[in-house]
């Protein structure tokens, strides 16, 4: 069967280009417009500076640091040996998977629902390899650990969140003089969050680069960075102009001003971050194509990325956002509480923190579920009311659905392609 890898290996290689790349677009609609949102949502930047910010981080991220080796099976979900003695189906079910989890993300991103790329991925490998192959080839240990993070994953981070915002409120806003306590206090908040984007990036993003740091020394540049951010803090604080009437709504405002900083910085960050960590879900399964194609049938567990397949899922986030990213950041900015800059900062600084404690821990996780869960944490410290449970209610409604979406779709293309191709 391996001659079908030969004879049609340009054009199956062409095919799983197309929806690696539909599929990278829907990461930039759906997963990027996430990390965007509470940006946008509290107004600290428009969503043209939102796209703009996006298309040179998210960019660098998944060009720098998206991987030059990237796991051909992402997160071991299935076991690559039941595919040794038919390779030409890990290709068929690779490109159905990317087929599937591109159009359930186009469609949730329609729908303005922030949905988890990386489960949507997941479920369609799942799909095809249970149903295509055999359910022992899926390690179901791995999946239950995906279910398990929907409830574990927003609860940190809503903990986070809400433990933060307290903080805020107690430190700044419910005090004699919260704009002087602000310029004392935020450079410290500043310092935090450079501390934990910086530790996101390392840990996260610049081992693909071929920079390996030891865990102190990932510590200490983060640190190091931490005490920059402060000391910059500091300086630009001092230079805002505020509103010199004092009453008690302009200084609220002018404290609003000064997160507002914040959450720029935190923007570029989170950018960053989610560009090298989740290239990986739209090139995994295409690099897996290509090297198996390319190698006769060979299955290997790493694939050595071709030169354009970075450029390709980096372009199709960028796009995926700038087209049709709007109706999720409304989603997360708007719709379930209503953010100023000093609470979308809360949130971020929350959702941020959670991804560390994961890849220390190596939880699997989705940061649109962290996100979520940080903007919920910021709405209950203002009480339930705050809240808008309608839309929280479809939101997790959308993530028990993502899995089985995935993974019905993935196998009617699996057998779709099967068929076409043999």
């Amino acid at each position: 069967m391996v001659d079908v890898l030969v004879t049609n290996g340009p054009m199956l290689i062409g095919i799983a280009a197309v929806f690696g790349f539909l599929m990278a677009w829907g990461i930039g609609a759906n997963d990027v417009a996430n990390a965007m949102g509470t940006s946008v949502g509290s107004n600290a930047i428009t969503i043209k500076q939102a796209i703009i910010i996006a298309m040179i981080f998210e960019f660098a991220g998944a060009y720098l640091a998206g991987g030059e080796v990237t796991s051909t099976i992402r997160k071991g979900i299935i076991d690559a040996s039941f595919f040794v003695d038919s390779p030409e189906l890990l290709v068929y079910g690779m490109i159905g998977a990317l087929l599937a989890a591109g159009l359930w993300l186009v469609a949730a991103s329609a729908l303005g629902w922030p949905v988890s790329t990386t489960h949507s991925i997941v479920g369609a490998i799942v799909g095809f390899a249970a149903v295509g192959v055999g359910t022992e080839a899926v390690e179901w240990g791995k999946v239950v650990g995906i279910i398990g993070s929907w409830v574990v994953t927003p609860a940190i981070s809503g903990f986070i969140a809400f433990m933060i915002f307290q903080s805020v409120q107690k430190l700044i806003f419910n005090t004699d003089d919260p704009l002087a306590n602000a310029r004392r206090y935020v450079p410290f908040y500043m310092a935090l969050a450079g501390f934990v984007m910086s530790l996101v990036t390392i840990t996260k993003g610049l081992k693909h680069v071929g920079l390996h740091f030891s865990t102190v020394e990932a510590y200490g540049l983060a640190i190091a960075v931490a005490i920059g951010v402060g000391i910059f803090g500091k300086v630009a604080i001092g230079r805002l102009n505020m509103s010199t009437d004092i009453n008690r709504q302009t200084e609220y405002a002018n404290v609003e001003k000064v997160f507002a900083i914040l959450m720029v910085v935190t923007a570029c960050c989170m950018a960053f971050a989610h560009g090298s960590n989740d290239v990986a879900n739209a090139i995994g399964p295409l690099a897996a194509v290509v090297s198996v194609v390319n190698s006769g049938g060979a299955i290997e567990s790493k694939a050595a990325l071709a030169w354009w397949i970075l450029p390709l899922g980096a372009i199709g986030i960028v796009m995926g956002l700038a087209i049709f990213g709007k109706r999720v950041m409304q989603t997360i900015g708007k719709n379930i509480t209503h953010l100023t800059p000093s609470r979308g900062f809360a949130a971020e600084l929350a959702a941020a923190s959670t991804v560390v404690i994961a890849s220390g821990t190596g939880l699997p996780i989705s940061t649109t579920q962290t996100l979520v869960g940080a903007v919920l944490g910021v709405g209950m410290a203002r009480g339930i009311a705050a809240i808008n449970i309608g839309v929280v209610r479809n939101i997790v409604i959308s993530w028990v659905v993502t899995l089985p979406a995935g993974a019905a779709l993935s196998i009617l293309f699996f057998f779709t392609i099967k068929g076409v191709f043999s």
